[in-house]
């Protein structure tokens, strides 16, 4: 997904740091803040998975650095959940100036808490989404539960959190406990969507019903079942990020038709950090392309093979359905079984090749017609299928026209 970093001041006078990753459709966008965990930064591998989740259905996400966290510049130890509402609201007020409001709030764990009452101080949001999320700011105590007796005698303790080590000072304590949760989440207002794993060692899953049963509706809960808290495993991360951009439909305008940022039909984006993961845009319909995890990938979606033996499949499926309906023939139903490889087959034709250097693709394609067909029918429908657009193309010599963005001249190779 593109990503563009961005640095914005807190109500503090500190330069907070940013990322925007933006759908590869053109705008306009509906745009949704997130907020990452307790201690967390932007760049968490669950954050950047749920926000591909969104920019692949045209959402455009601010993920930032809290206060002291990050890249961000301050002192940690003078923050508090209240300072992390604050840069919420900081957040919020960059994007209306310098690009749309933003409709959408998403937060994880402590984030999540935060989320609720920014939320409720933010007109323009619509939507609010909770992950992993304590029902109380105060909950977060727990974690401090061994150092909470020299903070409150001496007035700070160094403690450690997730492997690091961070100054937590007194006033972070009362701070937590002066939030009052239960009238700030009934008195909402917006679309909720709860999301908690029953197995979040973390957080327990209560607080997840606690949060349900103040909010008022339009609320819904989705179960993680057997995600940790961290989401570490990039397919709960990932499946978040699709549910949350089904759900917030509901909830937010989108422009009914988004056209592509670029002058051709496709658009192809892969990150360094990505590995293998493109995201690829097409009309308005974003999707991914992927390898599968034992060569490196994160079997987010379909190889380029795989992608290619798919469309010849869709196309034969479209033709035959086609033909057959303009002839009135009963074809109910087609399912085309593809592969693709590298073979040193050859036909009689084909012999003014060495088998010995040359191989060739080979897409095998099995077609199970389905309904009252004649086998004259069948045939026809065989002969068809030969026919179908992609079949042809991948049948014809091709010409590949390469350039960079920059260059005017076109590199041209050719296919056979």
């Amino acid at each position: 997904m593109p990503s563009e970093k961005i640095l914005f001041v807190n109500a503090l006078g500190y330069q907070l740091s940013a990322r925007i990753d933006w759908p590869l459709s053109k705008g306009p966008y509906p745009f949704a803040l997130f907020a990452h965990v307790f201690t967390g930064s932007k760049n968490n591998k669950s954050a950047r998975h749920i926000s591909r989740g969104l920019t692949l259905n045209g959402i455009a996400v601010m993920r930032f650095d809290f206060t002291g966290l990050g890249d961000s510049e301050g002192d940690f130890s003078d923050t508090n959940f209240t300072s992390n509402v604050d840069d919420l609201l900081c957040a919020a007020a960059y994007l209306k100036e310098h690009y749309q409001a933003p409709s959408i709030i998403i937060g994880h764990s402590l984030g999540g808490a935060a989320s609720l009452f920014a939320g409720a101080k933010i007109d323009s949001i619509k939507a609010v989404v909770t992950i992993g999320s304590p029902s109380y700011p105060e909950h977060v105590s727990h974690l401090l539960k061994d150092s909470i007796e020299d903070i409150e005698l001496n007035g700070c303790a160094r403690v450690n959190i997730g492997g690091r080590e961070f100054v937590i000072k007194k006033q972070f304590l009362d701070d937590l406990r002066g939030q009052n949760h239960i009238e700030t989440i009934k008195k909402l207002k917006k679309a909720i969507l709860v999301m908690h794993s029953p197995q979040d060692k973390i957080v327990g899953v209560d607080n997840a019903a606690n949060i349900y049963k103040l909010a008022k509706h339009p609320k819904s809960f989705i179960t993680l079942d057997g995600a940790d808290h961290m989401l570490t495993d990039k397919d709960d991360a990932s499946y978040a990020g699709q549910v949350i951009s089904s759900w917030v439909k509901r909830y937010i305008d989108f422009p009914k038709r988004k056209a592509i940022s670029t002058d051709e039909q496709v658009v192809v984006q892969l990150d360094q950090e990505d590995k293998f993961t493109s995201d690829i845009q097409a009309g308005r319909h974003g999707m991914v392309a992927d390898e599968p995890e034992e060569f490196g990938g994160n079997d987010f979606g379909p190889s380029p093979y795989e992608l290619l033996n798919a469309s010849l499949g869709a196309c034969t499926s479209m033709t035959l359905q086609m033909y057959a309906r303009r002839k009135g023939w009963d074809l109910q139903r087609v399912q085309v079984h593809l592969s693709h490889s590298k073979t040193t087959f050859y036909h009689d034709d084909m012999k003014e090749l060495n088998p010995k250097t040359s191989k060739i693709d080979r897409f095998e394609r099995i077609i199970e017609l389905r309904g009252e067909l004649s086998d004259e029918q069948r045939k026809k429908l065989m002969e068809i299928a030969n026919k179908c657009p992609i079949h042809r193309t991948l049948a014809s010599p091709h010409v590949f026209a390469t350039k960079l963005k920059e260059e005017k001249e076109w590199t041209i190779t050719e296919g056979h």
